[in-house]
């Protein structure tokens, strides 16, 4: 009955106890840490203050174990006496401690935060100076149809690779001699761009009309080098292997060709890795973003870069900080309209085409984001056309003795040649600005590599 009635003055004893005995314990330990401080100094300021704050710590732990109240364990935590300041530390912004192994989301909310909040004043300016400017026949419109050269152009493309898969089916029945397989295939190769380029130019066809068939053209040009080359090295193998027979088999597929000339990549190989099914939800979703972010890049155009465009001046006729300021206006719309159609394109059209062919490769992209160099953004963002560069240009440069340099020049006069009749042709402007701008990045990536290996703190894109 005795131990019943006394709850709480057992509590309270023991809590007084446990105080004295804590107080006892670091009096204690101060004293010792005094002591062993006059021997032995600590450069690094720990020492018995930390096991002080330990021991603290742990009794605080116990006594919340226990089911004490929080009045007990203000008690033991944070003593006055205990150190604050134990150890060497540097401010977390401080430039040897910023890329450590440091979240930063904070920092990034933030952006993100002022990116809506000034990208939203430059939206309700805009609205409130231009009005609502988008048309709604932007994309398209009646006079698309005066374009019907151009789609039956567009349509007429998959004849050259019908003619190229003939051309291997001879070779394979040994009706053609290796040297007459090269020049139909250059033949045909060759054809198929030109063809499309002689319709653009004698058409006075749209802008976008006539961007969208080349860029057809070129993908159709690329696909079919990639497939004579491809059995051409096949071809090779088998003739090393002897009969033809083993892993280096030669055979030609009308199905294989047909697939890949719709697949989402521009190297050809017989068979690709392929997806288990179609993932229905996944496709749809994608196409709802894709048409949400292509009505973002017409919006962007219309209401933001034509206005900025008609207002202008012709820059070398005006002032010219008018004229770089021109500059600067456009180049943050210019920036999101390429974003958009990096999206669009990269990460919505090609995985809807992946999934809708159950092709298993969606590599499409790296994360470009994030290179140090040009010669790593090159390598990064625009992956089907690095690897098809890599295969059929870098690669058999360096086998026929060709200096690493000059194949990496190579492969930018390639790429320059195709930006310029992507923009050049339909344009009807044949000024090389996309070929120059290509043909320089060959300069951008000598500097920033030389950058890279001579700098020791690499700010840039670390």
């Amino acid at each position: 009955m005795a131990m019943s009635e006394s709850p709480e003055i057992s509590g309270s004893t023991s809590t007084v106890t446990s105080g004295n005995s804590d107080s006892d314990l670091n009096l204690s330990l101060r004293k010792r840490a005094s002591a062993v401080g006059d021997r032995q100094p600590d450069s690094s300021g720990n020492g018995e203050a930390d096991r002080v704050e330990s021991a603290n710590f742990m009794r605080s732990d116990e006594v919340k174990a226990n089911g004490e109240n929080q009045s007990s364990d203000i008690r033991f935590t944070y003593r006055p006496s205990v150190p604050v300041h134990r150890r060497n530390k540097e401010s977390p912004l401080s430039s040897d401690a910023i890329f450590r192994q440091q979240s930063h989301a904070g920092l990034f909310n933030l952006c993100i935060v002022v990116l809506v909040a000034v990208n939203s004043r430059l939206i309700i300016e805009n609205l409130m100076k231009y009005g609502w400017l988008i048309r709604a026949g932007f994309w398209f419109s009646p006079t698309s149809l005066r374009d019907w050269s151009l789609l039956m152009c567009c349509l007429s493309l998959p004849i050259f690779p019908l003619v190229a898969f003939l051309v291997e089916k001879l070779v394979q029945l040994k009706c053609i001699s290796e040297p007459v397989v090269v020049l139909l295939h250059v033949i045909v190769t060759t054809t198929a761009v030109l063809y499309p380029v002689f319709v653009i130019l004698g058409c006075d066809s749209a802008v976008l009309s006539g961007v969208t068939l080349m860029l057809f053209a070129c993908i159709v040009w690329l696909k079919l080098v990639s497939y004579a080359h491809t059995n051409y090295d096949m071809r090779a193998l088998a003739k090393s292997d002897g009969k033809g027979s083993g892993d280096h088999s030669y055979e030609v597929s009308f199905k294989s060709l047909a697939y890949f000339m719709v697949a989402p990549t521009l190297c050809y190989q017989p068979s690709y890795p392929r997806m288990p099914s179609v993932r229905n939800g996944c496709v749809f979703q994608r196409f709802i973003k894709l048409i949400i972010f292509t009505g973002l890049m017409g919006f962007i155009i219309e209401q933001y870069i034509n206005p900025i465009v008609k207002n202008s001046q012709h820059p070398l006729k005006g002032n010219l900080l008018y004229a770089l300021e021109r500059v600067l206006k456009l180049s943050v719309p210019n920036l999101y309209v390429w974003l958009c159609m990096f999206y669009c394109f990269f990460h919505l059209w090609l995985n809807i085409l992946a999934e809708l062919l159950r092709f298993g490769d969606c590599e499409f992209y790296k994360d470009w984001w994030n290179a140090k160099t040009v010669e790593e953004y090159w390598k990064m963002w625009n992956m089907p056309v690095h690897k098809w560069m890599v295969r059929h240009i870098y690669f058999p440069c360096l086998r026929n003795g060709i200096p690493k340099g000059l194949a990496i020049f190579i492969a930018f006069f390639v790429s320059a040649v195709f930006h310029e009749l992507c923009i050049a042709v339909p344009c009807h402007i044949f000024k090389f600005w996309a070929f120059i701008g290509i043909m320089f990045q060959v300069t951008l990536v000598l500097i920033t590599n030389s950058c890279k290996t001579s700098s020791e703190t690499q700010w840039w894109g670390t």
